[in-house]
């Protein structure tokens, strides 16, 4: 186990230094200068060229890189372009509190009714239900994420009005006891929560219904039963390894729990990490960008160890090669 970690992380670091280097070479070609969009909306800004030397958006690429790369080694992210002019940590650590609940809570969901009802189609003894259920999960597979939240927006929220329609608390709520403002904070993000579980429920379902239905036709599967095992002891012992494809699936969603719904969080104006983001590329504001980016691929990277270390600890097999 503890061979597998070193040779993941002796791999991570320069994979990490490559990722970095290649989103701060393609930010640079994307159209728009930071300092140009500043002045539009600040009328008493300087001169562009004053501001470029200012935030050293004129050094070569290299230089502007190591500047940068020093800063983070040192914990520092440095200080945002936008007219805030605030510290690149300050705005992470605001945005980040309703990403992690939000899709916390949303992974928790979609975790537990994935799992669920995958098991429950690979048991089913009914042999209409899965392909009716199927159906049902490609259809809502096959809806973009957009066209699903306008949807709910439209029927839930325009039509029946039972829920907000962005933001996060309603007027004035600053001003209510705690537990309605708490109540009140639910209400406006159980629409997002709702939009986000069901579009990543009918993955989750069908990989949970063929992980399960594949670890049940296995010939150990099939001998435990010939050899009277009861029913429950065997699905116990077959759960352990229908769980391994939903491992790497786990460990591809932890980027996904800090990083936010560029989308999710934009449409319901909430103020979260991926509306940072959205809001950082509109601006060109590079250092913002930078730290999102350097995080999801840091987070990316602990996503893929973590899931080695489950395999291994899943799977005696990966133990006795001594790889992942």
């Amino acid at each position: 186990m503890l061979t597998i970690v070193l040779q993941r992380l002796l791999w991570a670091v320069p994979l990490w230094l490559g990722i970095t280097v290649l989103c701060f070479g393609v930010m640079r070609l994307a159209p728009g200068d930071p300092t140009q969009l500043m002045g539009d909306l600040d009328p008493k800004a300087h001169a562009n060229a004053a501001m470029r030397a200012q935030a050293g958006l004129d050094d070569a690429l290299p230089v502007q890189y190591a500047r940068w790369l020093g800063q983070l080694m040192q914990g520092n992210f440095g200080t945002s372009l936008a007219p805030d002019g605030l510290p690149v940590a300050d705005k992470l650590m605001e945005a980040l509190p309703l990403t992690l609940w939000l899709n916390g809570l949303g992974l928790g969901f979609v975790l537990v009714i994935g799992l669920v009802l995958g098991r429950g189609l690979a048991q089913t003894k009914r042999a209409w239900l899965p392909p009716v259920v199927n159906f049902g999960l490609l259809v809502l597979l096959a809806m973009p994420g957009v066209w699903l939240a306008l949807l709910l927006l439209q029927w839930l929220g325009v039509g029946l009005g039972w829920f907000p329609l962005s933001g996060l608390q309603s007027y004035g709520a600053e001003d209510w006891p705690w537990p309605s403002r708490l109540a009140d904070m639910l209400w406006h993000l159980t629409l997002p929560l709702l939009v986000g579980v069901l579009g990543s429920l009918a993955g989750m379902v069908r990989y949970a219904e063929g992980s399960f239905a594949a670890a049940w036709r296995q010939d150990y599967v099939l001998t435990a039963r010939a050899k009277g095992a009861s029913p429950w002891r065997v699905q116990q012992h077959a759960q352990r390894n229908a769980l391994l494809p939903l491992i790497t699936l786990l460990g591809l969603s932890l980027p996904g729990l800090l990083g936010g719904s560029v989308i999710l969080e934009s449409l319901f104006a909430l103020p979260g990490m991926g509306k940072l983001f959205f809001d950082a590329v509109l601006m060109r504001d590079y250092p913002v960008i930078m730290a999102l980016l350097t995080c999801g691929a840091g987070l990316t990277l602990l996503g893929n160890l973590l899931a080695d270390v489950a395999y291994a600890w899943a799977d005696p097999r990966v133990r006795s090669r001594g790889v992942a």
